[in-house]
């Protein structure tokens, strides 16, 4: 069988709590992970810009032999998933598929709360793309949604400062900052894949019975049973339980890194990402 891997995309590192997730879950497959750090962060870029670097990064993993790439990637779900799925995949092989992380979260959100008040916190472009209350008031019309952006959270993380007293006023502030919008939020959305490794400093700062919500769990239930309900895509996806990395930049600082996140080291592959005109 050809290897046919699914593909797991971020501007960075935070993808891998997904693909950690979604491999647990899921381990018979082949998974194939771009990192695009020499970009990164993606989060106050344009939307142009992470239209642009999202789809090189889609048809890098395509050119690879995924037939199923996830942007696990809140930024690039926001910005430019609806994009890459209308003008660019009718255009190419109409068995390829670029799905996101913010439908199958904004898709279930709502479970968790009881008194229909739901946080987000986000990156800033995540936030003012306004993407996760347009999806969620789909699925849950009366849930009401409340957003703050943490622009500190990835560079402290992506440093490996997340741990440091020098994170604990930015966690502080940005979560304050969320519950002062409103009495009776009772689910927090990590709504960026680094901030799981936030996760017991948030819990710190808000009332013991908040819920605070990761997403890879949540992704890895929604990549099954999107698979189900599509069973050619199953069929193509290749099942030999590889895992292989590839990233955009130094792959020792990669590597160094994403076993934070992965929880497991991890050997990465440089890659470069073609110009798409």
């Amino acid at each position: 069988m050809a290897d046919h891997p699914i593909g797991i995309f971020d501007s960075g590192f935070g993808g891998l709590t997904v693909l950690r997730e979604v491999a647990a879950l899921l381990p018979q497959y082949d998974y194939l992970y771009l990192g695009d750090n020499a970009r990164s962060p993606y989060g106050t870029r344009s939307f142009q810009t992470v239209y642009e670097y999202t789809r090189e990064c889609v048809f890098k993993l395509f050119d690879a032999g995924c037939p199923l790439v996830i942007l696990a990637c809140n930024t690039a779900s926001a910005k430019a998933l609806r994009t890459i799925q209308q003008k660019d995949l009718p255009k190419m092989d109409s068995k390829l598929r670029v799905l996101g992380v913010i439908r199958p979260t904004a898709e279930v959100i709502g479970n968790y709360s009881i008194s229909g008040k739901v946080g987000v916190l986000g990156t800033s472009g995540t936030v003012i793309s306004g993407s996760y209350p347009m999806e969620i008031a789909k699925t849950f019309p009366n849930v009401e949604v409340y957003q703050q952006a943490c622009p500190m959270w990835v560079p402290l993380i992506e440093n490996n400062e997340h741990m440091g007293s020098g994170a604990d006023y930015f966690v502080k502030e940005y979560v304050k900052q969320l519950m002062d919008q409103a009495t009776g939020i009772d689910t927090i959305l990590l709504g960026c894949t680094h901030y799981p490794l936030l996760a017991d400093k948030i819990q710190q700062h808000v009332p013991e019975q908040v819920c605070i919500l990761s997403q890879g769990e949540i992704v890895a239930d929604s990549l099954k049973d999107y698979l189900h309900r599509h069973p050619e895509m199953e069929k193509t996806c290749s099942k030999n339980g590889t895992r292989r990395f590839l990233t955009t930049d130094d792959t020792a600082n990669f590597d160094a890194h994403a076993s934070i996140f992965f929880g497991s080291d991890v050997r990465s592959e440089h890659c470069s990402i073609p110009r798409v005109s």
